[in-house]
């Protein structure tokens, strides 16, 4: 542990024997220095901090703090804590988080070319992307680049769900706390779950409308069981898994769609090296072995209400519903491949294939978004999106989002798709075509 770590712990310790020997009844004669001076600068730390556990227990500023910033002219000494800090006293659920997919999502954001030219203030500074995405176990050189951008307060994932100072547990059960994060254009899984039944009941539990033992289940429930830390689900954030099923058309269309991230080389079928940062960033299940422990994990979360049989409908359920999609996805990669094939739309450069690259979209298209064509902008749009939509509204039992904002939108998508296709051949062909002069001597 480095030298400031031991510090805190040391005074970690210290405050919690010091309150112990006191006894639960003891008053504190002088007011910390940190509380008196911060109730007029930041009273709302203060007020969320008195009300905090932390505060019931003794465990003070400097424990997360330090003890280096001591006035109004050093405010910078004040260290802001990372996961590690909290570690001190939760390393279990510290354990837990860097073994769930929470921790990968500041991998995945700087995985992406596009992060790194967009405004700082959207990434590094939590307005855009960044606010969400800044969660997950970060390196010495990271936090550093961070502080010498000026951004201190993006280092710790905990106050996500936390929030400080206040970092109640009840907080971060309430499901409104992933609101922020799983909400909006881009991950509508808030949307799905609150205007469900699962949801609906929620809410009517909340307002005093259901009894207070009745069922209703929230996002922790399902996603964080029991108050882990770890979330994992077997289809993973792209629907996709490994190894491939035995129906030989499913087998296909998922060869296709892998081919299509970059998994598998689109010549040869192989497996490639972005098959390693997928697995990396845990983004699917790799073995049938992960994939079924992660729905029996589920079965038995479904199981505390409803019939295992019922629970196990419902989930394959969405599986043939990934399956019937990934047939449409594969029709519409099959088309664009083929253009790519014949010449009539030019890869961008840095594609490593002439083939469909999702990965390559994703991590240029916010800044080169000239470079493709419109044809692949719809194809991404259906993968990314509608695809998305159509089996996560269907595991989250949710009918509007699995048909109308799912699939139809699909099948709309996928017949743009061969609209444009057939315009642009006919383009190409009168492109091509020799002029009727040269027909008659040549």
């Amino acid at each position: 542990m480095q030298q400031s770590g031991m510090i805190r712990h040391t005074l970690l310790l210290l405050s919690v024997l010091s309150f112990l020997a006191a006894g639960p009844g003891a008053v504190v004669a002088d007011e910390l220095y940190c509380i008196t001076c911060h109730r007029g600068v930041t009273p709302g730390y203060v007020q969320d901090w008195e009300v905090s556990r932390h505060a019931a227990m003794g465990i003070d500023c400097a424990v997360c703090h330090g003890e280096d910033h001591q006035g109004s002219d050093d405010p910078h000494m004040a260290q802001m804590p990372t996961e590690e800090v909290c570690a001190m006293c939760h390393q279990d659920q510290y354990d837990q988080f860097a073994a769930g997919k929470h921790n990968h999502g500041w991998k995945s954001l700087n995985a992406m070319a596009v992060t790194h030219v967009e405004p700082p203030e959207l990434m590094d500074g939590s307005r855009g992307c960044g606010g969400c995405h800044n969660m997950g176990l970060k390196s010495e050189e990271e936090l550093q680049a961070y502080k010498d951008k000026g951004y201190r307060y993006q280092v710790n994932s905990c106050d996500e769900c936390h929030t400080r100072h206040s970092f109640s547990k009840t907080e971060a059960q309430d499901p409104r706390s992933c609101q922020m994060c799983h909400m909006g254009y881009d991950h509508p899984q808030w949307e799905m779950w609150s205007s469900a039944k699962h949801g609906t009941r929620w809410f009517a539990k909340d307002s005093g409308n259901l009894p207070e033992n009745a069922a209703a289940p929230t996002c922790q429930h399902c996603h964080l069981p029991g108050g882990t830390h770890t979330n994992r689900t077997a289809w993973g954030f792209f629907g996709v898994r490994l190894p491939l099923p035995e129906d030989p058309q499913w087998a296909k269309d998922r060869t296709t769609i892998l081919k299509a991230l970059g998994v598998l080389n689109p010549e040869t079928g192989e497996p490639t090296e972005r098959l390693k940062v997928v697995q990396e960033l845990d983004m699917v299940r790799l073995t049938e072995e992960d994939w079924q422990a992660e729905r029996t994990r589920m079965l038995d979360i479904c199981a505390g209400c409803h019939s295992r049989s019922y629970a196990r409908t419902q989930l394959e359920t969405g599986d043939t519903m990934i399956r019937k999609a990934d047939e449409l996805m594969a029709r519409a990669i099959d088309i664009v491949a083929d253009l790519y094939a014949d010449g009539i739309i030019e890869k961008p450069e840095g594609y490593p294939f002439a083939y469909p690259d999702f990965f390559y979209f994703m991590r240029t298209a916010g800044h080169k978004l000239e470079n493709f064509s419109h044809i692949d902008q719809v194809l991404f749009q259906m993968y990314m999106k509608h695809r998305m939509r159509t089996y996560q509204g269907c595991f989250h039992l949710n009918p509007d989002y699995a048909y109308w904002y799912g699939w139809a939108m699909m099948t709309k998508d996928l017949g743009e798709i061969e609209k444009s296709a057939a315009l642009l051949r006919q383009a190409h062909a009168a492109k091509t075509a020799k002029p009727w002069y040269r027909k008659l001597f040549w």
